[in-house]
């Protein structure tokens, strides 16, 4: 493909390799510009840094729907430029009106005099600025500007000579940096396809490009770190022809290939390290654990009072065939809202306790802590009453450790996991402090695994004996985009569980759009009456405690969509309703003669524990709450949840919580409470949800919506990605290839010794810090 010289390059120099820093290439000021906004350090992290559109003679490309407050570059033909009177001051101000990619985008100049000579209709120029919307409609206000030249022929550019800078701000102080006695070298915007980057307010996409076209003229030929069988298995161009054709195409054809091949590094750096840590964890021991006839969990199979589903069955065994390994079990049980993934890790727990070791259960919130406290007790009967009068000869104890208890109870709780008198440890956070110790823990069960950092659980995988790693089962209902992420990319090893328990109704659920039809709300609030008449009870669940401050158990999902003011259009979130705003109306309105609670995550805990455990006696009708009651709490009788302000929850968040309901006899209702208004995003995203009662495919409903996160890094929403090219909603083919791949490299060679170009792969596409999570994850 051709290649272009920068000014004050000769064409052809090949003096950079990827491996040189960016300041021995471009110089200190411009490589420090480029590491504060980007993190880059090397010539690759620079040609790494891909466009993310371009733009062609024949049409600009423009964002359709950038995000308010975004920074953004583009390349548009003035359509209109008047001069049009202030509505609030003196003076006028040049309206223009500019078409790019058949949108049409408004810009504001002030001081219309300045720019009125070079903003004219029929011009061509690149604008950046700072997005904002008015009614709907996005624009940019006196925005940086450089006018370009038309395009020309492929044969005209020999000739043509160096433009001077028409423009102004910082555009074309850039362009300015670039000009050379006669002029600046402005032939990059003659060509078919002008590369646009990610930019920020101090580095312009402009600048991206200017240093990519430096760099490029002095890369020396790149060494390609794929084997030849695999670009020939799957047609790759080389890498050195990849990175100069996504910076610098010719065609789109060059543009498709490159991304190829560069999506598939992608891919094949996650799958090494990813690959690498299996063979980890092979090589690594655990504590064998297997069935033990006669044991505890035989006893408590036998007491069983209804039959286990066969998918529970089949899910029990593939567990204890881990547990029985000396290599320690990384498993993910996802199961449907009340598909009975607790029976299922508790009968892997007394596997473990047979052992002679034991186990420890993480839950997100003391609420859930206590609560599987409680059931697990009961279901286990005389088998939970070690040391005490009446105890089965097989009993083990469950222990209940969590922050708020007092120092007697925290004393005798740490005291029985260090001697081992407990085979199963509960608790939150706590457990993982440091003066937590156990006897021989052989299994560490995490609910919800989405509610913890990955610091934490890590924590809890160095606590065994001897050096050995407990066995490790993660659960959740609805998997969150990252952990989907994370089995698509085949680290985890997966459980599912799909089939609802006998007798179990599906819950139905219903949008309530409060602006559209305000009487469908009270009509929610008859809907509890009614329930309550009949001996049921009742959520009503709120997004926010109302006392000014975060509450970790309550808010919208962390893994949710962003707030509603973070998008077009919008100032700030819209008002919603706090949970002591709607006890304090619902106690004096519409619930007033029904007995009504009150939980949030703020309360005592002993407060707390006590108005769950009177909402379980069913001492109270209507439980006004946050999302406290998310995951794990088991009140049968409870039949209808009513959440405020839907829209502010995530899809998952929103399917945990209406699992609530329904859980013994009768019919589960579920009715979401929003003010979206209809046809928008928010509407269509709770109808989603109010049409299935499938998790799975929520699940993935939500990873389409928000994308993969940073599946390489500590965010779990869509707001920041790692992957550059690669996308695991629409490229699963990709995936696969790289794994088989992955796996045919690091089966011989699983520390690369033997392939480091393959090895610097991996580094550019994935930093120190975020190899060091995936080996947490």
């Amino acid at each position: 493909m051709r290649r272009e010289a920068t000014a004050g390059v000769a064409e052809g120099t090949a003096v950079a390799t990827l491996a040189d820093r960016l300041d021995h290439v471009l110089g200190r000021k411009t490589a420090d510009a480029l590491h504060d906004a980007f993190g880059m350090t090397t010539v690759e992290d620079l040609l790494r840094h891909y466009p993310h559109r371009y733009a062609t003679q024949g049409a600009e490309l423009g964002e359709s729907q950038p995000v308010e407050g975004q920074h953004i570059t583009i390349i548009a033909r003035v359509e209109s430029a008047q001069e049009v009177p202030m509505k609030s001051r003196a003076g006028k101000r040049l309206a223009v009106r500019l078409r790019s990619d058949r949108h049409s985008i408004d810009v504001t100049f002030f001081n219309p005099h300045r720019v009125k000579h070079n903003i004219k209709p029929g011009v061509r120029a690149m604008f950046s600025g700072t997005v904002k919307y008015f009614r709907d409609k996005w624009s940019l206000t006196h925005p940086s500007y450089l006018v370009l030249p038309e395009p020309r022929d492929a044969e005209d550019l020999v000739s043509a000579t160096p433009a001077r800078v028409r423009g102004a701000g910082a555009l074309a102080g850039l362009a300015r940096t670039a000009q050379d006695g006669s002029g600046v070298d402005m032939s990059v915007f003659d060509r078919a396809l002008i590369p646009m980057y990610r930019a920020t307010r101090e580095v312009e996409s402009w600048t991206v490009m200017r240093c990519v076209r430096q760099v490029l003229d002095q890369l020396d030929h790149v060494d390609d770190p794929l084997p030849e069988w695999v670009r020939d298995e799957h047609g790759f161009v080389g890498l050195d022809e990849a990175l100069r054709s996504i910076h610098l195409p010719d065609t789109k054809q060059e543009i498709d290939r490159a991304r190829d091949r560069l999506r598939f590094d992608e891919a094949a750096a996650v799958q090494l390290v990813l690959a690498g840590r299996r063979h980890d964890v092979e090589v690594r021991s655990a504590p064998s654990c297997p069935h033990r006839e006669g044991g505890i969990a035989d006893e408590f199979d036998r007491r069983l009072p209804f039959e286990l589903t066969a998918g529970q069955l089949s899910v029990a065994d593939e567990i204890a065939a881990d547990l029985a390994r000396e290599h320690p079990m990384n498993r993910l049980l996802q199961g449907e809202v009340g598909s009975g993934k607790t029976i299922v890790a508790l009968r892997a727990m007394l596997q473990v306790i047979d052992s002679g070791r034991q186990c420890a259960l993480l839950a997100p919130t003391e609420v859930l802590a206590a609560q599987h406290a409680r059931s697990l007790t009961k279901m286990l009967g005389d088998l939970a009453a070690a040391g005490e009068l009446g105890a089965h000869e097989l009993a083990t104890r469950v222990t209940l450790l969590t922050g708020s208890m007092g120092v007697a109870r925290k004393r005798a709780a740490l005291n029985e996991a260090v001697t081992g008198d407990a085979g199963i440890v509960i608790g939150t956070h706590a457990l993982i402090e440091d003066k937590v110790q156990f006897f021989d823990l052989g299994l560490v069960v995490i609910d919800e695994q989405h509610r913890f950092g990955v610091e934490q659980r890590d924590a809890l995988r160095s606590r065994g004996r001897d050096g050995a790693s407990p066995h490790v089962l993660v659960m959740t209902a609805t998997p969150i985009p990252r952990t989907i992420a994370m089995t698509v990319l085949g680290d985890l090893e997966v459980s599912t569980l799909r089939e609802l328990p006998r007798g179990r109704s599906p819950i139905v659920s219903r949008v309530v759009p409060a602006k559209v039809h305000p009487k469908w709300v009270d009509r929610a609030w008859e809907r509890i009456r009614e329930e309550v008449a009949d001996g049921r009870q009742a959520y009503v669940v709120c997004s926010r405690i109302g006392d000014g401050d975060s509450d970790d158990d309550a808010l919208f999902d962390p893994d949710g969509p962003e707030p509603s003011g973070s998008g077009k259009g919008k100032q700030a979130p819209p008002e919603t309703v706090s949970v002591l705003e709607q006890f304090e109306f619902l106690t004096s309105g519409p619930l007033r003669d029904l007995r009504v609670g009150l939980l949030h995550g703020r309360l005592p805990a002993d407060e707390k524990d006590a108005v769950m455990q009177a909402f379980n006696a069913a001492e109270i009708d209507v439980l006004v709450c946050t999302t406290v009651v998310e995951v794990g709490v088991d009140v049968p009788n409870a039949t209808v949840m009513v959440i405020v302000d839907a829209d502010r929850f995530g899809v998952s968040q929103l399917h945990q919580l209406r699992g609530r309901v329904g859980r013994g006899g009768h019919q589960g209702l579920c009715l979401l409470v929003t003010d979206a208004k209809p046809a928008t995003p928010t509407m269509m995203r709770l109808e989603a949800v109010a049409g299935t009662t499938d998790g799975f495919e929520l699940a993935q409903l939500d990873l389409q919506l928000r994308r993969e996160g940073d599946v390489l890094g500590v965010a779990q929403s869509g707001t920041v990605s790692t992957l550059r090219l690669l996308s695991l909603v629409d490229d699963a083919d990709v995936i696969e290839a790289a794994r088989d791949f992955s796996r045919t490299v690091t089966e011989k060679d699983p520390g690369l010794e033997h392939h480091p170009g393959l090895a610097s792969m991996v580094r550019a596409a994935l930093d120190a810090e975020r190899v060091a999570y995936l080996d947490k994850s």
